[in-house]
């Protein structure tokens, strides 16, 4: 009981802050639009109208994570796992950061297969890594994503040249509304990486950190290879996802180009 009221209370103060946040940039960029008092050079029109749009996709993402925080903690979140190409998330994936966010260099994807995962829970979950990273890495810096196959699992590394995590900190981070080593309390409310965990185990991953050699914070996101599961287990799936009522489409055929 304790534990639900500690969450309700951290909701209310998150959505009291953070929410309201972006809904009064966009809605006071509206209003001055609207008023004809106001004489407006095209320059400052595009300006407002980008902090709007900038605003209003801000709310849009803080209310998806709070939904499916929500909808993990309740059990309620429903998988459509399939063969999913890395190349196939990362678009969105990339285009979710905001603008004037660190530039992300990508390496390996030609090298590892496809994964077994939802792929838009699989783009939630590397967006909140991007950003995260992005968050913390220096100007002048750039995030690095990169893709390799140890064994039967595809491992996703996000890696940044920020401050960083001490060890003991580290499992903190996943807690919902933590924001450990972020000063600017406008970026969020510190869902990103517990949301990026949950959705990762929900379909049988994981997410760890590391260090970057060098310094920095490396986020390991391990998910298992759409190759390295047995036919009699693949028939086995489809069967129990058949009599179960679940949709689930079939294996992807081909990956899309790196």
């Amino acid at each position: 009981m304790k534990a639900a009221d500690r969450m309700r209370t951290a909701l209310l103060a998150a959505v009291s802050h953070d929410l309201r946040t972006p809904l009064a940039a966009g809605w006071a960029a509206i209003t001055s639009l609207r008023s004809r008092d106001n004489d407006f050079s095209e320059e400052d029109r595009e300006e407002l109208l980008a902090t709007a749009d900038e605003s209003m996709a801000r709310l849009g993402r803080l209310i998806d994570n709070l939904l499916d925080m929500s909808r993990l903690q309740a059990g309620a979140l429903k998988l459509n796992v399939r063969d999913t190409a890395l190349e196939e998330v990362l678009p969105t994936a990339l285009e979710s950061l905001p603008p004037g966010a660190a530039s992300v260099d990508i390496q390996g994807l030609d090298a590892v297969p496809a994964v077994l995962a939802d792929p838009p829970l699989l783009e939630r979950v590397v967006a909140n890594l991007l950003s995260n990273a992005a968050r913390h890495t220096p100007q002048g810096e750039a995030v690095l994503l990169t893709a390799s196959m140890p064994v039967d699992r595809v491992e996703v590394r996000v890696i940044d040249r920020g401050p960083g995590l001490p060890p003991e900190d580290r499992e903190r981070a996943f807690v919902p509304f933590q924001r450990l080593g972020d000063t600017d309390n406008t970026t969020g409310v510190g869902l990103g990486l517990a949301l990026a965990r949950g959705l990762a185990e929900a379909m049988a991953g994981t997410l760890t950190p590391e260090d970057t050699p060098g310094g920095g914070l490396t986020m390991v996101l391990s998910v298992p290879a759409a190759e390295s599961r047995e036919p009699a287990e693949s028939s086995a799936a489809e069967s129990s996802a058949g009599e179960s009522g679940v949709d689930r489409p079939p294996p992807a055929c081909s990956r899309g180009a790196a």
